[in-house]
């Protein structure tokens, strides 16, 4: 291990892990001296550090954090943020609302305190120009590295004290903000910041706008070789797995996935099946469960209170394993299904996963396993402890929002969700039963509906920035532009504007 200790502007020193000054290098710029030692130690971690902070690393912590090599983690503890807060305008992740509390997945990188693998590093390197600052390198490797497989987080745990809110930190500018987006987004986005600008901020910096359309878009030079990650990280203890399955209406294909876990490899200890009927006379249909014997214990949970949400929640709570497997009543997967997924959990040391999830028709376009911003209910694993912290909301019953809702809990509770490239679910999407009926909210008889849906809403209200929410709004208005047949421009605007607020409304109700 190497620390680098900077000024934000040049080196100021280059200490090994016992403290010893290291002479041989040609201190200067950040980035370079990462980089020459990047070439002379590929194998050691490489630490930087503000120098007001170097009282506060807390090394120890660092052989913990990075328990493999193709981990990237910084702390910035500063209010000022490394990007301008604009970036939320074009952002359409749940990355930038950070939870600092918590190890929280983000490509947002601080040039305060963090560590990279030289090896990594070297691998990323082509993506890197020398004439940008140490901050722009960090967010651009980052922000396209993080998609290719490379670990990502915001660590609290690299600072023996992290409430350094006065810390003096300048990040990036408003022009280097503006070439970030021109760099590592889709041309059209920097335009679609800059009429963000004009709507909301009254701005108009088209200089700014007309210099960065010099530089192109960064491509992906590389290829990492995450084919190697060992997690050195424990996270099993026993290989055991629980089963949730909610269902309603789907009796012929629930019995084919019941089917598909008796072939498995690695059997699950318990199925537990909550089925659903609307009809208050009605009971069971799945005879099967009893009729017919099973190599795994089944819980069977029979209820005519209506909801997906209610449904999984009662599933969950009757886990015992230490893993548990949220599951589709039309879901079909091979024997090796629960077995790859542990080997994957323990490969990279992450206590969340979630599968390939296509319809039979459609082909697989991501084909890296890496960090997601997104979460499924019916083809994750997650660990039991997990659930003693999040649970399905009730506030999205009967709509939609709830998965992305359950997946933001558990990483504002400190864990990752990866998605496993290699592990596959075919979801047959029945056209027959389901969640998805009919119910009437309580916003359905209002004169002016309510767009988007306030369980949308309410999930952008508690998970994105003020930014993101505006240009959440301003791509939403465009998508009802286009839609729109009618030519009147500023009625469709004001009753936009009114359904945005009612919207707004009945989310803060929920």
């Amino acid at each position: 291990m190497f620390i680098i200790y900077h000024n934000n502007q040049k080196v100021i020193s280059v200490e090994d892990y016992n403290g010893n000054n290291i002479k041989w290098l040609n201190k200067g710029n950040i980035t370079e001296t990462l980089l020459e030692l990047a070439k002379n130690t590929p194998d050691a971690l490489l630490v930087w550090c503000f120098i007001d902070l170097k009282c506060n690393l807390n090394l120890e912590a660092f052989d913990t954090v990075y328990h493999h090599k193709y981990i990237l983690a910084s702390y910035h503890p500063s209010e000022v943020s490394v990007l301008p807060d604009f970036i939320g305008y074009v952002e359409r992740s749940f990355y930038l609302k950070i939870n600092k509390n918590k190890t929280f997945p983000t490509w947002l990188m601080s040039p305060l305190v963090g560590a990279i693998y030289g090896s990594t590093l070297l691998e990323l390197s082509g993506v890197l120009d020398l004439r940008d600052s140490f901050s722009y390198h960090l967010l651009s490797i980052s922000k396209i590295a993080q998609t290719e497989g490379l670990f990502c987080y915001s660590e609290p745990q690299l600072l023996l004290d992290s409430n350094f809110k006065n810390i003096v930190y300048v990040g990036l500018s408003h022009y280097e903000g503006i070439k970030f987006v021109k760099q590592h987004y889709k041309w059209i986005w920097s335009w679609y910041l800059l009429f963000c600008f004009i709507i909301y901020e009254s701005k108009f910096p088209i200089i700014s706008f007309l210099r960065v359309q010099l530089y192109r878009q960064k491509q992906v030079l590389f290829d990492l070789s995450t084919s190697n990650i060992s997690s050195k990280k424990s996270i099993i203890t026993e290989r055991s797995i629980d089963v949730v399955i909610p269902t309603i209406g789907r009796r012929t294909y629930l019995h084919d996935v019941l089917k598909d876990f008796s072939k498995q490899t690695l059997l699950p200890k318990r199925i537990i099946i909550v089925e659903q009927s609307v009809d208050q006379n009605s009971v069971s249909e799945l005879d099967y469960l009893k009729n017919e014997s099973w190599p795994f214990e089944i819980v069977h949970h029979f209820t005519h209170q209506k909801g997906v949400v209610n449904a999984r929640n009662l599933g969950i709570a009757s886990v015992r394993s230490e893993w548990v497997f949220l599951g589709d009543d039309d879901n079909r997967f091979g024997e090796n299904l629960l077995s790859d997924l542990l080997d994957n959990l323990e490969r990279y040391g992450v206590y969340c996963g979630l599968t390939v999830y296509l319809q039979p028709h459609e082909n697989q376009i991501y084909l890296k396993t890496a960090q997601t911003s997104i979460f499924g209910a019916g083809n994750a694993i997650l660990k039991h402890d997990i659930l003693n912290q999040v649970a399905f909301n009730s506030k999205y019953e009967f709509n939609y929002g709830e998965d992305t809702d359950f997946g933001m809990q558990i990483r504002n509770s400190g864990y990752d969700v990866v998605y496993f490239a290699e592990v596959r679910v075919t979801h047959l999407k029945a056209s027959i039963g389901g969640y998805r009926t009919l119910f009437k909210q309580a916003w359905d008889e209002d004169a002016v509906k309510p767009s988007p849906s306030p369980t949308i809403m309410l999930l952008y209200l508690n998970y994105y920035t003020n930014k993101q929410l505006q240009g959440y709004q301003f791509l939403f208005f465009i998508r009802k532009f286009k839609s729109s047949k009618t030519l009147r421009f500023f009625g469709l605007l004001k009753l936009l504007k009114l359904q945005w607020e009612r919207s707004i409304y009945w989310a803060k109700k929920l």
